[in-house]
């Protein structure tokens, strides 16, 4: 993984945008971050690590406050980071929760967390996901480390350099937990405690379920009086074996008691077998009795109903003979009323024609035929010229039309050659006032610059006057600060010196005669010193200095605001110019008249300008239209002669086609009335003549289909007519009733027969039915009595088995559980762990061991050759985590001395070794992700000179292969030793910059 470059805006110190470009570096390999204390170096890493996983190892159990103090409410807040894993070059922008200004409505709303993720992909950015968690899953993905190991590998973040070197078994535990993953080996040992705890729960209840189903038996048994009275009495065995012989003995007993009621059932159905033929027998014999009866009723009243059934049989006769004879007639019927219709239609046409002829050559004519055949011909003719007289009256509109455009583009053409006559003097009185308001706009850009100017001087002069009572008070704050700093300094000398003026007291109240003293060594003591009346204790002078401390750094904070107020309120006092609010005020109402009158003209100046190159436009527009509207008048007067030419011709053809009428389309419509009646009158009488002819055929047809039928007459035959469904109804009628007489009198003669030799009286069932219920009732009861042995002996069988069953389980569990019990505690770390250590603990060690192997490379060569890092897994008191201790061998003593003994530079020396193979084992077994940038944060104030050199010497070793390694620090001889360097500073102002450039290498 290398970094590319770091933005940061509004993020810790920063308030304007600063960006960090970490490729400069590739070259020298190793960087330093300079700069004072509390500049914001640190906050270059914070910035990295806030980018890629959200979050800031110094803020995790604080307040995180990510957005600089310096902002503005309407400043924004943002990192971005552009970094490459493998191949891939990906950015990644985020930006934490803060106040802003509402857009609407005035006051603060919260701008939400922020975050997306963009790859470069053929020279452009493509974004791949645009909300916070979506960016954390894939930054995992592409990554391959979490925060925890992100912190210990690429970015080792200030107070937690020396942090797992001096780190307690348990801290140290919880580490290294985080960075490999191993909560899961402690999942596997919960896991196997409980699967030890339910295995032990399983065997108690198998063996609980035996017991419970060794006494359900013995309940069954004795709830069935299976044992006899006097084994009742005797006391119950207690001993498993006994138990379960008495269960076998009763199974037995129930056996039995099944046998015999089984014979008992068989007994009772025989029995109701019996009871249940006879009572059916004379069931039968009394229903036979009783439908002889009613089968002679039925017979009866259909002999009774024969005579209507007769007579409805000779009309359903004549129906069907009548209906042969419907088509004929009903056909007559509409030959007579169409002879009778057409007959009217063609008197009505004949009299027609004689009007419409009236007074003409034709009233008379004897062939109706011909007359219309000629006037059909003289249609044709006359019809052509209707067409001519239509086109007459369209061309003398077109003509007329044409004459009105001919006088519109005249006028059209005389007033446009007016108009353009007035262009020029036009034009002239534009150019002039054209040329100055030209004039007047030219001071526009001057006069805004002025204004300008003012505005930002009057704001200074404002903030000016604002920041003196600001300062002013800042100013008296330090005063006092100041003087309550001395006195809390005062009160901490005086009560030293009372403390030093009672030690003779105290050192009196410990002597005793003949004992010598520990000042002078004599045993006598003539004059002890009198104690003090009031000795000063510890945490008297504790308190004293915690409140000298409290106002001294009280008094510090108070000179800085009083200094920053001072210079804000002189860099403010500069910027106006040294001039008074209300002068400027003065000034910038005048430039701002100024600016308004500037911009008034530039203004009128566009207009006139705008307006001149329109008035251009349209002399040119006019001159084009003119000469389109000429070219359309030439057209126009050769449309009108030819329209003449055209009119004149058809009104020739018209006038012959006339006649005597007003016009063509009027004795057109006249032949045609004419014409159409004859052609009704022929049509009408010819259908006459038709419809009599099919009237006189079907008279006869019907005539002679009478006299071959039944009837005498055609009257008596529509008389028979039914309709269809009065015959269907006949016909059913008489077909249910022949059915219905065959069926009784074959069910009598059927039942007549059966019942031959039978008595007479009604049979009675009541005695059948009273021995049939008894014996039923006899064999529910035996059914009854054998299921509930049959139930019992299933039951005695099924408890039998499962009883077997359940101890068998028992005997199987036992031994599991046990085997099962023995490993959770080895993984749990009890006995028979004779290490007392956990699984976890025992894969972590595994772990420590190859980071101490790791580190020792290192170690060995800073501490030329005296120490050395040892991993040690002696048992911790007092229950602590144990196996993951840390121990420094000193090779000057052959000794080995708890971490915790080394100086400050050599603590710091080991925790580099130590943080160094820690990165490159989690590196391992992150998947070998490349570090190709690194950074160490602090840590190198506490080493000497010559100790400096071999932490140089090694951090050196780590550029090779390409990597850059930040360090961040404020030592001198590291400033000399690092040419390239990224300066962090702190503005008068308050906000940090961050100084890249060549002034930052020196």
């Amino acid at each position: 993984m290398r970094l590319h470059r770091l933005e940061l805006t509004g993020f810790g110190p920063f308030r304007e945008k600063q960006s960090v470009d970490f490729e400069s570096f590739e070259h020298d390999g190793i960087f330093l971050i300079a700069g004072r204390t509390g500049a914001g170096k640190s906050s270059i890493l914070d910035g990295v690590c806030f980018a890629l996983y959200g979050s800031v190892p110094r803020y995790e159990t604080g307040d995180k406050r990510l957005r600089s103090d310096h902002c503005a409410p309407e400043d924004p807040t943002e990192v971005r980071l552009e970094f490459t894993v493998g191949d891939r070059r990906w950015r990644v922008t985020r930006a934490p929760e803060y106040q802003r200004p509402a857009r609407r409505g005035g006051g603060l709303t919260t701008e939400p967390t922020r975050a997306e993720l963009e790859e470069l992909v053929d020279g452009a950015w493509t974004g791949r996901a645009a909300k916070p968690r979506d960016v954390g899953l894939f930054l995992d993905e592409v990554l391959g480390l979490n925060a925890q190991q992100f912190q210990q590998v690429i970015l080792l973040a200030q107070n937690r350099f020396s942090r797992f070197l001096l780190a307690s078994g348990t801290e140290r535990q919880s580490l290294l937990r985080a960075l490999f993953g191993t909560r899961r080996y402690e999942e596997y040992a919960r896991e196997l405690g409980e699967r030890s705890k339910a295995a032990q729960h399983e065997l108690d209840a198998l063996g609980e379920r035996a017991r419970t189903l060794l006494d359900q038996a013995e309940r069954l048994i004795a709830a069935h009086e299976l044992v006899p009275a006097e084994e009742a009495e005797a006391e119950a065995p207690l001993d498993l074996a006994a138990r379960r012989a008495a269960v076998d003995l009763g199974q037995q007993r129930a056996s039995y008691r099944l046998d015999t009621l089984t014979r008992e059932r068989v007994a009772a159905d025989d029995a109701r077998t019996v009871a249940e033929a006879a009572h059916a027998e004379r069931v039968a014999l009394a229903k036979a009795q009783a439908e002889l009866g009613r089968a002679r009723e039925r017979l009866a009243t259909l002999e009774e109903a024969g005579p209507q059934i007769a007579d409805d049989r000779r009309r359903l006769t004549r129906a069907r003979s009548a209906e042969a004879l419907r088509a004929p007639l009903e056909t007559a019927r509409r030959a007579e009323r169409s002879a009778a219709t057409t007959a009217e239609l063609a008197a009505s046409a004949a009299a027609a024609w004689g009007r419409a002829v009236a007074g003409t050559d034709d009233a008379g004519a004897p062939d109706l035929s011909a007359v219309v055949e000629r006037l059909t011909g003289e249609l044709a003719v006359w019809t052509a010229a209707l067409a001519q007289e239509a086109a007459l009256a369209d061309g003398e509109s077109r003509k007329t039309a044409a004459a009105a455009e001919v006088a519109r583009l005249e006028a059209d053409v005389v007033a446009l050659d007016a108009q353009r006559a007035q262009v020029p003097a036009e034009l002239e009185r534009i150019d002039t006032e054209l040329e100055a308001e030209r004039a007047a706009a030219s001071r526009r850009d001057p006069a805004r610059e002025r204004h300008e100017e003012l505005t930002g001087r009057l704001a200074a002069a404002v903030e000016a006057e604002g920041l003196a009572a600001t300062q002013r008070a800042a100013e008296i704050d330090h005063r006092d600060a100041a003087a309550a700093a001395a006195a809390a300094a005062a009160r901490v000398a005086a009560l030293l010196q009372l403390r030093l003026d009672g030690y003779a007291g105290e050192l009196a109240t410990t002597l005793v005669e003949g004992e010598p003293c520990a000042v002078c060594g004599a045993t006598a003591h003539p004059s002890p010193a009198a104690p003090a009346d009031e000795p000063v204790t510890d945490e008297l002078l504790a308190a004293a200095e915690s409140e000298r401390d409290a106002a001294a750094a009280h008094e510090r904070t108070a000179a800085d605001a009083a200094k920053t107020a001072r210079e804000r309120q002189g860099a403010a006092a500069a910027r106006a110019g040294g001039e008074g609010v209300e002068a400027l005020r003065g000034q910038l109402a005048a430039a701002t008249a100024d600016l308004a009158a500037a911009e008034r003209a530039v203004e009128r100046r566009d207009a006139l300008a705008a307006r001149r190159t329109e008035l251009a436009a349209l002399d040119h527009e006019a001159e084009a239209s003119r000469a389109s509207l000429t070219e359309r008048l030439a057209e126009a007067r050769t449309r009108i002669a030819a329209l003449e030419e055209r009119v004149a011709a058809a009104r020739e053809a018209v006038d012959a086609a006339r006649g005597g009428h007003v016009s063509v389309a009027d004795r057109v419509a006249h032949a045609t009335s004419i014409r159409d009646a004859g052609r009704a009158a022929v049509d009408a009488r010819a259908e006459a003549h038709r419809a009599a002819t099919l009237a006189a055929q079907a008279r006869t047809d019907v005539e002679e289909r009478v006299a071959a039928s039944v009837f005498a007459d055609a009257a008596e035959a529509n008389a028979a007519l039914a309709a269809p469904r009065d015959v269907e109804a006949l016909a059913e009628r008489i077909s249910a009733h022949d059915t219905q007489l065959g069926a009784a009198r074959a069910r009598m003669l059927e039942l007549e027969l059966e019942l031959a030799g039978a008595p007479t009286e009604p049979v009675d069932t009541e005695a059948s039915q009273a021995a049939l219920a008894a014996a039923d009732e006899g064999r529910t009861e035996a059914l009854r009595a054998e299921s509930d042995a049959r139930t019992l002996v299933a039951g005695l069988r099924d408890l039998a088995m499962q009883i077997d069953q359940a101890y068998a389980g028992v005997a199987a569990r036992a031994a599991d559980a046990a085997a099962i019990a023995r490993l959770a505690d080895t993984v749990a770390g009890r006995a028979p762990n004779t290490m007392k250590m956990d699984l976890e603990t025992f894969v972590l060690a595994a772990e420590l061991e190859e980071i101490v192997a790791a580190a020792n490379l290192r170690l060995s060569d800073m501490s030329s050759g005296r120490y050395r890092l040892q991993h040690t897994d002696a048992r911790a008191a007092r229950g602590a985590a144990s196996g993951l201790g840390l121990e420094i061998m000193d090779a000057f003593t052959g000794q080995s001395r708890p971490a915790q003994s080394l100086s400050g530079g050599e603590t710091f020396l080991a925790s580099l070794a130590l943080a160094l193979g820690l990165a490159e084992v989690v590196t391992a077994r992150a998947g070998g992700v490349r570090l190709d940038t690194l950074f160490v944060d602090e840590g190198f104030g506490s080493l000497d000179e010559e100790t400096l050199d071999l932490a140089m010497r090694t951090l050196d070793e780590l550029r090779q292969g390409g990597r850059t390694v930040g360090v961040i620090s404020h030592v001198a001889a590291m400033k000399e030793q690092l040419p390239a360097q990224l300066a962090v500073e702190a503005t008068p102002a308050g906000p940090s910059v961050i100084r890249q450039d060549a002034a930052a290498r020196v």
